[in-house]
């Protein structure tokens, strides 16, 4: 295990203390791919806590703290509105609950697109402000220049491509990608930009199998699937989708188990317990000392 649990006395909280292991590693995540072929599956989820990163941890290679958060726990309708001060905040929250993955904070629309140099100020300002060990932004080819001036400079970028949220408008709504020949011509062209720009993974996302398949062969550095092919070199989901935090879920989440379902289930038991005035109960509150 990377965490044991104890008691902070000043937060009555499980906080985490490191093992004597070291974190994972951007060279070493990007190496697990060798001569085309990822022997063991990277396993990627998003985390938006310091709980959620204690967690998840142990079981990750890469912990993504996406700008899903903005439908995930600000109720947002889309990423767009997504700030560099929330990514910041909940970068740093995962950072500080996690020792072993490998921590990659999404950038957020508006936050890199105009200029390398803009790119450059919000991506050290997230690595400064959370400890994290990337950034990832959404973009192929016409983003090469952008990752290659970041990674130029010392910031591991992992890119984004296919279905690409923060360009829903654009895209035209949340369809997959790559049904026509040159919508699969891009994607791969795509790839292999952001490679050799500099980036050390890409996120493939909504794309039809064989596309995901053809990337993930055609390229050197890992390609990490979702809504992709069981082909590809990982695997990345939004936790509350895969946990089943939500009843709506896109079409490639497999539910995992049912939280909301649990959660509505305890809360009625609390209410209930609570007008009947059955909570708290002598074991749970403090009596006199005879």
């Amino acid at each position: 295990m990377s965490t044991t649990f104890q008691i902070d006395t000043a937060t009555s909280r499980a906080t985490p203390t490191p093992q004597p292991m070291k974190r994972l590693t951007v060279p070493k995540i990007q190496n697990r791919k060798a001569d085309g072929e990822t022997k063991e599956p990277l396993v990627m989820l998003t985390a938006y806590t310091a709980r959620q990163a204690q967690l998840l941890d142990e079981h990750c290679d890469l912990l993504l703290v996406g700008d899903s958060l903005g439908q995930v726990i600000y109720g947002l309708p889309s990423t767009l509105q997504v700030t560099l001060d929330m990514m910041c905040a909940h970068g740093a929250a995962v950072v500080r609950g996690s020792y072993h993955s490998v921590v990659v904070v999404d950038m957020p629309f508006g936050a890199y697109e105009s200029s390398p140099q803009q790119a450059f100020e919000s991506a050290s300002r997230i690595m400064a402000e959370t400890g994290c060990a990337a950034v990832k932004l959404e973009g192929g080819e016409a983003m090469a220049e952008t990752i290659s001036f970041l990674s130029q400079r010392g910031i591991p970028v992992m890119a984004h491509i296919g279905l690409t949220p923060q360009a829903v408008n654009a895209l035209g709504g949340y369809g997959a990608r790559g049904r026509s020949q040159e919508e699969h011509a891009k994607i791969i062209s795509d790839g292999k930009a952001v490679q050799e720009a500099g980036a050390f993974a890409v996120v493939v996302e909504g794309v039809v199998e064989p596309i995901a398949v053809a990337l993930t062969q055609s390229l050197e550095i890992p390609v990490i699937g979702i809504g992709a092919s069981a082909q590809c070199d990982g695997q990345v989901l939004v936790v509350d989708d895969m946990l089943g935090m939500f009843e709506r879920v896109p079409r490639f989440v497999k539910k995992y188990g049912n939280l909301a379902e649990e959660i509505t289930d305890k809360v009625q038991q609390y209410a209930s317990e609570v007008r009947a005035r059955s909570f708290p109960t002598e074991d749970q509150t403090y009596q006199p000392k005879s």
